[in-house]
């Protein structure tokens, strides 16, 4: 066993050897722009992109033509949600989506805010589930767009999509949703769970940081979109700008490494997540699981440590990566508004540790992750039992 250990999965994924091995050629040999339709440097890059185009499909099962590149997750979530709302403006200014979502998801609805947009947060269940009647019951005449994540990227839990996407089309209301956490990890299929729009990062599924997709429904009708950037009219007009090539080959063979192997993956990090649950439990007291078990990624454990500051636990076992929350938040000190938003409170929101496990992680790392944690809260919370010790003898 090689020290530090990686349980930090959700923040990033390192990149599976064999989707890097599918990259290399494309930086060093057929390094052509895509969009070179007169030599044979551009057709080998253009082939490369629709075999990707084509994985990546197969992954959700949509058609090759309904996905669009972007620069990651962050970009998806900002063209489905800002080119929806400036599309449809017309028809109506009102968006749903929850508290608990990605920030990018939720500032792109507060930029629309700014501009005279109407958006609500539909509440969430101590579970950390939404309940589509709740969903159903914040929709007006004037609502264009609901956005509801598949997978939260801190608590784990699987939204109901397919029931959210039922009851939108039923109204003729977009549905996107935000499934980086998902994808390559539970079953998503964008007909089932009548999706519009879906937002997918290729550095979440053991591909590269800097290039995703966005899911963009291509009939009955198809889905309008407004641009975020403009340019030479790559992906058809929806997002201009030279193709990352190497990086779109990687999320290509990435989404086909999951596709091939999700089902037995899934098992054995559900395992391992089972395993890494029941051993805190074991040695410890007072620790509760935060959101729902049942509906739940198998690779998320979210675990409160009552009496203890998360941090000082993180930096007391610096010899594994975990985190806090969100790696987009973790450099502010503020309890998780997720956890917040499903009553947790405050102290136990600041005890919270995520543990996020990978395609590369033993049960050897995991017994070794146990004792760590163990260990490290035990010594903490007697710390803690001391210093209050120490304060009511000198009263």
């Amino acid at each position: 066993m090689k020290l530090p250990i990686y349980m930090d999965n959700h923040a990033t994924t390192p990149v599976d050897p064999r989707v890097l091995e599918a990259m290399l050629p494309y930086f060093t040999e057929a390094y052509g722009n895509a969009a070179s339709r007169n030599h044979r440097f551009g057709w080998e890059a253009e082939a490369a992109v629709e075999t990707a185009r084509k994985q990546i499909a197969k992954l959700i099962n949509a058609s090759p033509q309904e996905i669009v590149f972007t620069s990651g997750a962050t970009e998806s979530d900002n063209l489905a949600i800002k080119g929806v709302a400036w599309a449809h403006r017309g028809k109506g200014n009102h968006i749903v989506t929850l508290p608990t979502e990605h920030k990018a998801v939720l500032d792109a609805a507060k930029r629309l805010e700014q501009e005279g947009f109407t958006v609500t947060y539909a509440r969430v269940g101590a579970d950390g589930l939404v309940d589509p009647d709740e969903v159903k019951r914040s929709l007006t005449d004037k609502t264009v767009l609901v956005s509801v994540m598949a997978a939260n990227n801190e608590i784990g839990v699987l939204q109901p999509i397919a029931e959210i996407g039922k009851l939108c089309r039923e109204r003729s209301i977009l549905f996107h949703t935000d499934a980086v956490q998902a994808v390559g990890k539970a079953p998503v299929d964008v007909e089932r769970m009548r999706v519009d729009l879906l937002s997918i990062s290729a550095h979440k599924m053991y591909g590269p940081k800097g290039i995703g997709a966005l899911y963009v429904r291509g009939g009955g009708p198809a889905v309008e979109l407004a641009p975020l950037i403009d340019g030479g009219g790559h992906e058809r007009g929806l997002r201009s700008g030279t193709l990352n090539v190497p990086g779109i080959v990687g999320l290509g063979t990435a989404c086909e490494l999951c596709l091939r192997e999700m089902p037995e993956e899934s098992r054995r990090l559900g395992g391992l997540r089972d395993r890494l649950r029941a051993g805190i439990f074991f040695r410890l007291h007072d620790v509760r699981v935060n959101g729902s078990l049942e509906h739940r990624l198998p690779h998320n454990l979210n675990v409160s440590f009552a009496g203890i500051d998360g941090e000082s636990l993180l930096v007391g076992m610096n010899d594994v990566a975990v985190s806090l929350g969100s790696a987009c938040m973790s450099a502010t000190r503020e309890p998780s508004y997720v956890l917040k938003a499903l009553g947790v409170s405050d102290d136990l929101a600041q005890s919270s540790v995520r543990f996020g496990l990978g395609r590369f992680n033993t049960e050897e790392e995991v017994d070794y992750v146990i004792n760590r944690v163990a260990e490290t809260v035990t010594s903490l919370r007697e710390l803690a039992f001391e210093a209050r010790e120490s304060k009511l003898e000198k009263k």
